[in-house]
């Protein structure tokens, strides 16, 4: 009888459709997916793979315009410290000993200090002064010194452009003594100069002691660092900079160079070696300082100086 036949089993039925507990996911895959998105934003496109590398390059440019920061420095020792004091060296803090025998330089160390309101005074117990300055004779202060901010090399002709005048930019080509740099800061700053670009490894930086030989002016002249000065050099001649190494064989002389007229960027190398090959060989121009005293080189600061006195008397 109808009424006695058994119900069939709809998880064995042969019936179309969706099943029991499939939440209506059939009928959801027959909507569409929308629009089709761009290739930079499909997985595996090749323009997908092209923009990730470029903004791994975008972000690895910020961070070189953000420059490789050092850990902090310490000058220690009182005629060191009050020096970097008096010349307005950057620093964060100013460690004096807890008890200390007072004299006039720690009087007058203190005394800057406090009347500079970005640097803390913090007075330490003498164990506490031995740890952190690693066992060496502080004499009861220390000066700590932040990492300097460097520029990016790109940074000293946006420089430039603001001030509405050719590029005159100085590079230093493995030049390790942190005097010599504080010197071609200062030299930079005082011929009209844009700044100072040096290598990111093997080089002097930006330390005490060069801020101190800058004799403030590292304030206003920036000093850039480059990861590759070969590259750095390359990307100057594309942006119509003409770059002159001194050397001592060079085969024109400074004082017959035209090419101080306009954008120009100065490499100057160690005292001992000289401009490296890579960097001579990137070069447009290799020229010489006259020197009819006899002398076999002059030092980076003093090169730098020479040449930076002659592209500024050609662009009075």
């Amino acid at each position: 009888m109808p009424g006695n036949s058994p119900r069939p089993n709809r998880r064995t039925s042969n019936k179309k459709g969706p099943q029991i507990g499939s939440g209506g996911q059939r009928r959801r895959g027959l909507r569409g997916k929308g629009p089709t998105p761009p290739a930079e934003m499909r997985t595996g496109h090749a323009k997908k793979r092209a923009a990730e590398v470029k903004a791994r390059q975008q972000a690895s440019r910020q961070g070189a315009r953000r420059g490789a920061k050092a850990a902090n420095e310490l000058v220690v020792g009182r005629n060191p410290v009050l020096e970097a004091l008096r010349a307005g060296v950057p620093a964060s803090a100013l460690y004096v000993q807890q008890f200390l025998e007072s004299d006039d330089r720690v009087t007058d160390a203190v005394k800057l200090a406090v009347a500079r309101p970005d640097l803390h005074l913090v007075e330490a117990p003498k164990p506490e002064l031995d740890r952190i300055t690693s066992g060496l004779n502080h004499q009861g202060l220390a000066l700590q010194v932040p990492p300097y901010d460097y520029a990016h090399p790109d940074d000293l002709l946006e420089a430039a452009a603001e001030s509405g005048r050719d590029p005159l930019i100085v590079v230093l080509d493995g030049v390790t003594d942190p005097r010599n740099l504080g010197a071609v800061v200062r030299s930079t700053a005082a011929f009209g100069g844009h700044g100072v670009v040096v290598p990111e490894r093997r080089a002097a930086g930006m330390t005490a002691t060069a801020w101190k030989t800058s004799a403030g002016t590292a304030a206003t002249t920036p000093v850039a660092r480059a990861t590759n000065l070969t590259r750095a050099l390359q990307g100057y001649q594309r942006a119509g900079l003409i770059v002159v190494g001194l050397a001592a064989d060079g085969e024109a002389e400074l004082s017959d160079l035209d090419a101080l007229d306009g954008p120009v960027a100065i490499v100057v190398g160690s005292e001992g070696k000289g401009l490296s090959r890579l960097v001579g060989e990137t070069c447009d121009l290799r020229v010489r300082i006259p020197m009819p005293g006899g002398a076999e080189s002059l030092n980076a600061g003093v090169a730098a100086g020479v040449a930076l006195y002659a592209a500024a008397t050609r662009r009075a």
